[in-house]
């Protein structure tokens, strides 16, 4: 039977839009240091290594009359040199400049037409450092059937070594015909997938006439001279462009906060976007009074013993959580994040850090991909900012020999959300990747700023001389 979009793959396809591309990203800063790493040495381990994810070579097709869900299929026009692409700053290039060229790429939505995904090597960093953005559509990674392309491309040792590749060849393209006839041999073996085709064209309907009413409302109101008002500063109507901000701290500094208050790293990392929220919050001049709470859906990880461990995709889960935005004590907004997320860690299927990270072929972009998943999934449940956290190897991680430095996530933004927070801890250090709407969040990087502090505050809660670096050399957003 081939490969089939699920039900869930498909809405999250119907979700997709020229404002919110369903897509993840990760940016890598490598050091190359003697290992000669640049393009065509990136162009050669994918080529060596895209074997272990053979879905990186396959396109969606769909079924005519739409018999039954589309489905993967070799592309045979593949080209790795298109998905592998080439671009430079001006030297020596900043954190700042390759922000805004992160934030021009991701907003531009993959071509459903090739298989699913971009890489781009980034030459011309400070330092004679590289940069290598990666984006994948989050029907392509679902942790099941394929991981995300980083997982097989980084290794623990700085030896660069060759797995062999393959020899594959694409296999034929499908005619309409054999297609209809697939789907009619899948529907007879799987009589499931009759009602699972018939709920996914009528979800798909549904869809497509709510976003037309939707067009026509906003038509309405722009007669009448009034535009409408988002339930709150991270909510509203998107544009197609992005903003991307990047805050790099020590790992050392949460741990201590969490020494001392309880809790765990989690904890104390959605207690510092909360307090970051606060303090943007109030430079915007908001009153705090009519939103003392943001709503996040911060997906976690647990223990599914009826699947096989290797099933990434089914070790995250949703779980919501209320930012207590409107509470000035930073010790007391630590705290009732703890305590929201107390009823997880006592079923017992919660898993600790270090066993996460510690999982054989680990690497963090399976998991923020999985975890966008999960967040769109949720969307029916009201909240107003994603919030995912992926801890990382705390031991460097090499690409053909060079050691990666920086790691810092990008999540898509999903309908009416112009705010995304991705984290992820990695030897020593926490990166925090913020994804903004460029129109609604103009001032973005005002936010990394107040992450900076809102850790700042709750280290000042800690007694006792600080393991820190002195305020002087404080890390800032998107400085190394």
């Amino acid at each position: 039977m081939s490969q089939r979009l699920r039900p869930r793959d498909l809405a999250l396809l119907a979700l997709e839009s020229p404002t919110s591309p369903m897509h993840n990203a990760t940016v890598e800063i490598f050091d190359p240091g003697d290992s000669a790493f640049d393009h065509d040495r990136l162009l050669e381990l994918i080529a060596d290594r895209i074997s272990f994810v053979p879905r990186y070579r396959k396109r969606l097709q769909a079924v005519p009359g739409r018999l039954a869900n589309p489905t993967w299929v070799d592309d045979s026009d593949f080209d790795l040199a298109f998905h592998v692409r080439r671009s430079a700053l001006p030297r020596p290039g900043s954190m700042d400049q390759l922000r805004e060229l992160v934030a021009r790429i991701v907003s531009r939505p993959l071509d459903r037409s090739r298989p699913l995904w971009e890489v781009y090597f980034v030459e011309g960093l400070a330092d004679g450092r590289v940069a290598v953005l990666s984006k994948s559509h989050l029907v392509l990674v679902d942790g099941v059937v394929t991981v995300d392309l980083g997982q097989v491309l980084l290794d623990v040792s700085n030896q660069p070594k060759s797995l062999g590749g393959d020899e594959w060849r694409p296999g034929g393209r499908p005619s309409p015909l054999s297609l209809m006839a697939e789907a009619v041999r899948d529907s007879t073996a799987t009589p499931g997938l009759v009602l699972d085709t018939a709920r996914s064209n009528g979800a798909s309907l549904v869809r497509a006439v709510g976003e037309v009413a939707h067009r026509a409302g906003r038509v309405a109101e722009a007669l009448a001279n009034r535009r409408p008002a988002p339930e709150s500063p991270i909510t509203g109507q998107l544009s197609q462009q992005r903003r991307v901000v990047t805050v790099r701290t020590d790992l050392v500094d949460h741990r201590r906060v969490r020494d001392a208050h309880g809790g765990t790293v989690n904890d104390v990392i959605l207690a510092t976007v909360a307090g970051a929220l606060r303090s943007w919050l109030m430079t915007r001049a908001e009153s705090l009074g009519g939103m003392r709470k943001v709503r996040a859906v911060a997906p976690v990880s647990v223990i599914d013993d009826e699947l096989e461990a290797t099933s990434l995709g089914s070790q995250i889960a949703a779980h919501l959580v209320e930012l207590p935005v409107g509470e000035p004590s930073a010790v007391m907004r630590l705290h009732q994040v703890s305590y929201s997320f107390q009823t997880h860690r006592e079923t017992g299927r919660g898993v600790a850090a270090n066993r996460l990270a510690g999982i054989a072929g680990f690497a963090p972009a399976t998991f923020h991909a999985i975890g966008s998943r999960v967040a769109a999934e949720e969307l029916r449940r009201g909240f107003q900012l994603n919030v995912t956290n992926v801890p990382g190897p705390q031991s460097p991680l090499h690409a053909a020999g060079a050691r990666m430095v920086e790691t810092y996530p990008v999540h898509p933004l999903l309908p009416g959300h112009a705010l995304a927070v991705g984290v992820t801890s990695y030897d020593g250090a926490v990166f925090y990747g913020i994804t903004a709407d460029r129109d609604l969040l103009p001032d973005a990087d005002l936010l990394g700023q107040c992450l900076t502090e809102a850790l700042d505050e709750l280290l000042d809660t800690v007694s006792g001389a600080r393991s820190r670096a002195p305020r002087g050399r404080r890390k800032q957003p998107g400085k190394r």
